[in-house]
Parts: structure tokens; C-alpha cells; sequence
């Protein structure tokens, strides 16, 4: 569904992400797992074009997008919930939602949408008329993923989905992923909570330093000694 080819990334002359190759296919769940640093949230934003890569090529669903806006992947059907969930604070639950169904001109199909969305999410729907930003950390990253959601997304990319998260709320988010993937959604997930993660997903790429240095099952990842070694905590 998504295939990064000899991709090279950098900011100015620094050169961030070298030359790496990756695919995610349609209904998969694929992770990538690096510290801090290694490049993981840089490759999804020059996914979403959001930056812009010095070489190589992305190509979804068998053509090139390396040269998309970031409005015209959306309406291709690919959505980020950003690190750091990115909600509006000063707007409502519900206006929240709504903003992530600026593309949908049908106020009908917006009705439908929000609908589905609250039977997905039922505390947004008890919050609806309430603030996103006096919402807990966990109905934000939930907010989040809903309004990433109001565009019926094929392909839902998720950036450090459970930073600042208690244990029992990172299982929540967890499974709601599962879920949406078992809707026919395609996830590509970058994550530092690899215990959680690789139990989840159906392969995974471990990056360093811009450069992919492991992949496989995410079984495979999950019990690879070194991988256990490099995020010892987390695993």
C-alpha cells in the first residue's frame, strides 16, 4: 500500500534519515521503533509531506506521492495523529471532530460520521460540549485518533500515540488500533513503547540513527535479544 524507496531525508545540510527502504502492506500493522533522535517522526512527516525529502521516492497504492500536498494525501485517504496529539485546547469536543472533516462537503455524511465516531468513542460523546484542552491525556490522544477518523482514512499513520500515557490507558489505545485495523484500515505506527507495539503489529523496522538496522515479525522483533537489550524498560 505504501512504499518508501532509497529515501534520504535532512534539514539544511544534515542529513537525518539515509537512504532507507520500507514498505507497509494493505492491512497491516507495521511499527517503527528508534529512540529519540534516530529519525522515526521525520519519515512520517515527509510521508505526509509535511517535509519535503533531498531523494528517493514514496509511492501509495503504486503511485508517486513524494510531490503531494498534504490536503491531497488526505483526500487520497492517508491521516497522521500527530506526537503530542495537536488538539485544539480552547475548542470543544465536538468542534475538535468537526475540523477534522473540512474536506467532507456532504452535511449529511458529516452527520453519519460523527455518529460512528461516538459509537467508537462514548466518553466523546459525554464530553462533547466540553473543552479539548480540560480533557484527561488519554480522551485527548482519543480525540486525536476521532478526528483523524472523520475522513474515513485508509491508510492512518500515528506518531508516539502513547507519550505522556499511564500503562492502563497505553492498553486502551492499543486496542483501539487493533480495532480500527480490523475495520480495513492500514496502520503505521512509530512508537517507543515496544513491548506494547510489536504485540500488536504484523512486522516492524527498527531504526538507528537514520538508518534501518533490523526488521521482521513483529514476534520476531519483540523476542530479538538486542531489541530487548536497546529498550530495556519498554520490552
Amino acid at each position: 500500500m505504501l512504499q518508501a524507496k532509497n529515501l534520504t531525508v535532512g534539514y539544511g545540510k544534515t542529513e537525518v534519515v539515509h537512504n532507507i527502504s520500507f514498505q507497509v502492506s494493505q492491512g497491516e500493522i507495521v511499527t517503527i521503533l528508534g529512540a529519540n533522535g534516530a529519525g522515526k517522526s521525520t519519515i512520517l512527516n515527509t510521508i505526509v509531506a509535511l517535509h519535503k525529502g533531498k531523494g528517493g521516492s514514496i509511492c501509495f497504492q503504486g503511485k508517486e506521492i513524494s510531490n503531494d500536498r498534504p490536503d491531497q494525501l488526505v483526500r487520497k485517504g492517508i491521516r497522521i495523529v500527530p506526537e503530542g496529539r495537536q488538539i485544539f485546547p480552547q475548542h470543544t469536543v465536538m468542534e475538535n471532530i468537526l475540523l477534522g472533516a473540512h474536506i467532507v462537503k456532504d452535511s449529511k455524511k458529516t452527520h453519519v460520521l460523527i455518529q460512528s465516531i461516538f459509537e467508537r468513542f462514548p466518553r466523546l460523546e459525554e464530553r462533547k460540549m466540553q473543552l479539548g484542552g480540560t480533557l484527561s491525556g488519554g480522551e485527548q490522544q482519543m480525540l486525536a485518533i476521532a478526528r483523524s477518523l472523520m475522513t474515513e482514512p485508509s491508510f492512518l499513520i500515528l506518531d508516539e500515540p502513547s507519550l505522556g500515557l499511564a500503562p492502563i490507558i497505553v492498553n486502551e489505545v492499543f486496542d483501539l488500533l487493533k480495532q480500527i485495523n480490523s475495520s480495513g484500515v492500514t496502520v503505521l505506527l512509530v512508537e517507543q513503547m515496544a513491548n506494547s507495539a510489536l504485540k500488536i503489529s504484523d512486522r516492524a523496522y527498527v531504526i538507528e540513527t537514520g538508518r534501518i538496522v533490523l526488521e521482521g515479525t513483529g514476534e520476531e522483533i519483540l523476542n530479538n535479544p538486542d531489541v530487548a537489550k536497546a529498550y530495556l524498560g519498554n520490552v
